[in-house]
Formats: C-alpha cells, sequence, structure tokens
C-alpha cells in the first residue's frame, strides 16, 4: 500500500515540485491549501485537497485525520491577509493564539503552529526530506567570477543577512560599495532586489542565506529563475547563497539566464 503524506500548501511552485516527487517516490499526498495562496493547479497532483481560510486549523486537522495522515509538510509562503474576511480563526486557532501572546516572530509563530500539529498526532518533517538534490551545491555555478571590487560587498552581505535572520526579520539583503541598499521584510526577497536596485547603479550584490537557527521544517530560503530574472532588471550583478541550506529551483534556467545577462552565482558555506 502506498505510503500518506500531508501538505499544507502554501504559494509558489515548491507545493507541486513536492508533490510530483512525492508521488515518483510512492507517495499519496492529501494537501490543504489556503484560498489567495495555494496555486490553483497543485489539485492535479495530489490525490485529495482541502482549501481553507487562514484561521481554520480544526479543518485542517480534521482533514489530515480523515484522511489517516500523521506526517506532514509546510511548504511555500503565506501572503499576509489584506483584509479581516480572509481570516477566519476557529476555536483551536484562538486558543493557539492565546497561547502565543508573548510570540511574535514568524519562526515562533510557526513553531507554535507545529507543536499544535503533533499534539494531535500529526509530526511535521523537514520540507526537504524528500528533495535533498535541490539543496544548492557549493561553488561558483556562473562563466562570470565576482569582480575584485565584489568581494568586500559578498563579505558584508553575508554579515548583514546573518545578522537579519538572527533578529528574525529576513533572509535577505542587497548591498552595493559598501553599503546596505535594502533589507528584506515583509515584502519578500524580489521585492527587496527591485528596491536596493533603485537605489544603486549596477553592481548589487544580493545575498540569500539560512537564519543562523534554521527551523528546516519551514521557511527554508529559496531561489529561482525568477530570482535571476528580478536581478536582471534591477542590475545586480552577483547573486550568494548558502551551499547545502537553501532550496534551488530551475537551477539549469538560472545559470544559463545568469550567463546571458552576466550575473554570478555563488553557493557559500560561509563568509567569504
Amino acid at each position: 500500500m502506498n505510503k500518506r503524506i500531508g501538505l499544507i500548501a502554501g504559494s509558489g511552485s515548491f507545493p507541486i515540485i513536492f508533490s510530483k516527487k512525492a508521488a515518483e517516490r510512492g507517495f499519496r499526498v492529501y494537501a490543504v491549501g489556503y484560498h489567495d495562496n495555494t496555486d490553483p493547479v497543485l489539485p492535479e497532483y495530489v490525490e485529495s485537497i482541502e482549501m481553507i481560510h487562514i484561521g481554520q486549523i480544526k479543518r485542517l486537522i480534521s482533514f489530515f485525520k480523515k484522511n489517516r495522515i500523521s506526517e506532514a509538510v509546510m511548504i511555500g509562503a503565506i501572503k499576509k491577509p489584506g483584509a479581516i474576511l480572509d481570516i477566519r480563526p476557529d476555536l483551536k486557532a484562538i486558543s493557539l493564539i492565546a497561547s502565543m501572546r508573548h510570540i511574535t516572530h514568524d519562526d515562533g509563530i510557526l513553531r507554535a503552529f507545529a507543536k499544535a500539529l503533533e499534539d494531535e498526532g500529526i509530526i511535521i518533517r523537514s520540507s526537504t526530506f524528500l528533495l535533498p538534490e535541490l539543496l544548492a551545491e557549493k561553488g561558483c555555478w556562473t562563466k562570470r567570477k565576482p569582480a575584485k571590487n565584489e568581494k568586500p560587498d559578498i563579505s558584508l552581505g553575508w554579515k548583514m543577512a546573518k545578522g537579519i535572520g538572527r533578529l528574525d526579520i529576513g533572509q535577505c539583503v542587497v548591498v552595493s560599495n559598501g553599503s546596505v541598499m535594502a533589507v528584506e521584510a515583509i515584502d519578500g526577497t524580489d521585492s527587496t532586489i527591485r528596491r536596493g536596485g533603485k537605489l544603486c547603479k549596477g553592481d548589487a550584490v544580493v545575498t540569500k542565506v539560512c537564519k543562523p537557527i534554521q527551523d528546516f521544517r519551514f521557511d527554508v530560503p529559496a531561489v529561482g529563475a525568477q530570482t535571476i530574472r528580478t536581478m536582471h532588471e534591477s542590475g545586480a550583478s552577483v547573486l550568494v547563497i548558502e551551499a547545502g541550506r537553501s532550496l534551488v529551483f530551475e537551477k539549469e534556467e538560472m545559470i544559463s539566464l545568469a550567463n546571458q545577462w552576466g550575473i554570478t552565482i555563488m553557493a557559500m558555506e560561509k563568509e567569504a
């Protein structure tokens, strides 16, 4: 009999990539998606899906229990609600919120949510447990290597990205000529790159790394072809990610685009 895995699916392509790989490896995927977040084509790749609003935790748990799910993954970002009608907290959610009155950081909230599921017998696993091949390999992947004047910015970007990660602010910074141009906040990586690009005239270094205490069950830093497109549009010349601790989607396309536009992609294990 096929194994079963639960999927709590946010936005982006990662839930679909995960679902395809899980099916290849003999898993039947039972997904919970969020309205206005989850890709509408995801149902084509899973055994069954339940669409819910943010806050409907009891409904999520009931769906997993009905389908005998004891292990699940949390994949993809959830956009902050734009209107009060997007949030429909049930009694389970209200109880969870009350227990986290002193928790404000996203990681703390996600850990509390995972603990609530585990208390119901649903273990949350690392989002990468079926896809280790998506983790970034160490090295410079592109024809273009970092220029001499970019190396100090690479070092500074790494330090700053680790610093904001330690504070649970974000994972990405944009640096140019020794100055921090943009820091990732609620707007996400692409918007951070665009903000940074507006403040410098090319030669920006984009660094995206894990938080110093990264919980690999959720929010693993990820890059893809769109990251390179945004860098090209914004005049950024170097992308630095963390080897073995960052997810890479569409790697071949990323490298092809970077080589076409003269962008460097580097995966490092520690500060340069």
